[in-house]
């Protein structure tokens, strides 16, 4: 230990001059972290010894999952990527639609009646066949329920009256979808790893038939977290093993799965997952660095600032940095615009912020006042990319130009806020019409380094146009409940995963949304709330997202889509950031890997990697 203690040492010194702590400070941490790594690396090493008989893959996420439960799902990543599948999944490389647990599908000439054939011999992880009972369950009883509130629903909620497809058995294998109207994105909204996963009738059919005492249906709070993790049945890769909260979810091979290679071999390769749950990317860092992890930068992309570090180590450390490209994901910040009540008639935002939230030219100022190439630069070291759109740069509906664009320009910030109506004092701090000192709370998830970092600098560079931010980074699981729950903040900084399909982002854009957050609806299950109404440019988002849905002609839905993402840059909405480059370092042992910037989840095959016993 006290050779790892005097290589941290040795690092933490070099910044000292930096952060202005003292010599005892530096040594007390050293001591400490290094004590931690050791126990963890015992630990390790001990899961490593239990799992000699075959492989294991050891990875980290920064937060504990939130559910073990799909239709409570609303954070990304989770465990429905190791666990279960989709009818159908998306080609991380191609963007191509596959088939899963559908081995085809046909669609009728009139485009509204959809057939998927599913694979023979499917078994969920207890050995119990899946069925289209099971399917039929998933979309009709789970999803298509108004008292399940799952993000899932817009996804496939079609037309003006949000009608969802009419999902009926024809055989144990097949299954009739029909649609009340032609919805271009139906195959991509079955499509894994992403899209709705298929849950066993058999095991939760009985919890939507009671409800508990609050009124809600019983299957809401089942599957929870503090379900003993060996009863949750997947029809997935992996099924779960143990969950020690907030240290390590274990996963091991489903033995029912159904995928094999072109030998006959059934996926998949690798035996085991260890899935570390670390929140500091720095302590991340150091683990992959001492060997203790098999990768990092899968869920979000490594940080810039690890890059020129780990590029150095590669050929020691017997790893390699892949790069996909620009990362499929945004990164924002938005104004909390919701003018609704509390069911006790308390307005969820101070209207006097409410007033500033909600005036364009407010978050125009702000969008000029950003310098989002500075954050570029000293954030991510020049590999981001500034985002203008809410469309992945990777979709053929990206419009590359024509969009209003809010580069830094301070003077275009003030002269914006006087003409509103907004005055400066002799200090140069912003005020109100009403004389009130202009000033918000801004939170942003704490675990991400990356955006404390960009939230320090937003403070920074607004305070140049006079307005105070109050910052403070908070654990993600709270961030969620606020913006998706008590609705109880100003402003936050979040991203949100992308990808080929606009429609797929539904939930974020659509007015009835879950996660539309900055103007969030009652959504079922929640307390009733007085006032809430959509803005117009809410209700042209809307209309857009429908008619897009409905065209086919792949012309016309680009234009469709082009208006989309100029309405949200003229309205601002949200404010976009810099996106990631997708960055991932992964030890050379790890085969099988098809790396982009397109999937959200840079192991995407997971069932596809082995791991080379010649490596160590």
């Amino acid at each position: 230990m006290m050779r790892l203690v005097l290589s941290v040492l040795r690092r933490l010194n070099k910044l000292r001059h930096l952060t202005g702590l003292g010599q005892r400070w530096v040594v007390a941490f050293a001591l400490g972290l290094a004590i931690a790594l050791t126990l963890t690396g015992c630990q390790l090493r001990q899961l490593r010894t239990q799992a000699a008989q075959g492989s294991q893959l050891v990875i980290s996420t920064i937060t504990d999952p939130n559910t073990f439960n799909f239709a409570n799902k609303n954070t990304f990543p989770s465990i429905f990527l190791f666990a279960y599948d989709c009818l159908t999944t998306e080609n991380g490389v191609t963007g191509a639609i596959e088939p899963a647990l559908a081995e085809s599908w046909q669609v009728s000439d009139d485009d509204k009646r959809v057939v998927f054939t599913l694979r023979p011999g499917l078994k969920w992880s207890d050995g119990v066949p899946l069925t289209a009972d099971d399917v039929v369950f998933t979309y009709q009883d789970i999803v298509a329920n108004p008292d399940v509130p799952t993000d899932a629903k817009e996804g496939i909620q079609i037309g003006v009256n949000k009608a969802y497809p009419k999902v009926r058995k024809l055989d144990d294998r097949r299954v009739e979808f029909i649609l009340p109207e032609p919805f271009a994105p139906l195959i991509r909204a079955t499509a894994g790893p992403d899209g709705i996963v298929i849950l066993p009738k058999h095991a939760l059919a009985n919890t939507l038939k009671t409800k508990e005492r609050d009124g809600n249906l019983t299957f809401l709070s089942t599957w929870g977290t503090d379900t003993d993790p060996r009863k949750i049945v997947v029809n997935g890769p992996y099924q779960m093993e143990s969950y020690t909260p907030g240290q390590r979810l274990v996963f091991r091979r489903n033995p029912y799965y159904w995928r094999k290679d072109e030998q006959g071999t059934q996926l998949p390769y690798i035996d085991r997952i260890v899935w570390q749950i670390v929140e500091n990317l720095d302590t991340q860092l150091l683990r992959f660095r001492s060997g203790e992890m098999d990768a990092i930068g899968d869920v979000r992309p490594l940080r810039a600032e690890y890059v020129s570090l780990l590029k150095r180590e590669e050929q020691r450390g017997r790893f390699t940095i892949q790069d996909g490209g620009p990362w499929s994901g945004t990164l924002y910040l938005t104004f909390n615009l919701n003018k609704a009540k509390n069911k006790d008639g308390k307005p969820f935002v101070d209207p006097i912020k409410s007033r500033w939230f909600n005036t364009l030219a407010f978050r125009q100022a702000v969008a000029y006042a950003i310098d989002r190439q500075r954050i570029n630069n000293n954030i991510f070291r020049g590999l981001g990319v500034i985002q203008n759109s809410p469309i992945s740069v990777q979709s053929p509906y990206f419009l590359q130009d024509g969009l209003k664009v809010y580069d830094y320009n301070l003077d275009k910030a003030r002269t914006l806020l006087t003409q509103a109506g907004f005055t400066y004092n002799a200090q140069g701090q912003l005020f109100d019409v009403d004389g009130n000192r202009v000033q918000f709370n801004l939170i942003t998830n704490a675990n991400n380094l990356t955006r404390v970092a960009i939230g320090a600098q937003v403070q920074q560079d607004l305070g140049k146009i006079g307005i105070q931010v109050n910052y403070q980074p908070i654990n993600f699981n709270v961030l969620i409940e606020r913006t998706s729950s008590s609705r109880n903040w100003d402003a936050h900084i979040i991203g949100f995963t992308g990808g080929v399909e606009p429609h797929a982002a539904s939930n974020l854009w659509v007015s009835s949304g879950a996660s539309h957050a900055f103007n969030l609806k009652q959504q079922p299950g929640q307390p009733p709330i007085q006032g809430w109404a959509p803005n117009d440019w809410e209700t042209e988002i809307d209309r857009l997202f429908i008619t897009g849905a409905r065209e086919l002609d792949e012309t016309k839905r680009k234009a469709i889509y082009a208006d989309f993402q100029r309405l949200v840059q003229e309205q601002l909405p949200v404010i976009h950031l810099v996106n990631d480059r997708a960055l991932m370092a992964v030890r050379d042992r790890v085969q099988g890997l098809k790396y982009t910037g397109l999937p959200s989840w840079g192991l995407w095959n997971i069932q596809e990697l082995r791991i080379r016993k010649d490596k160590v």
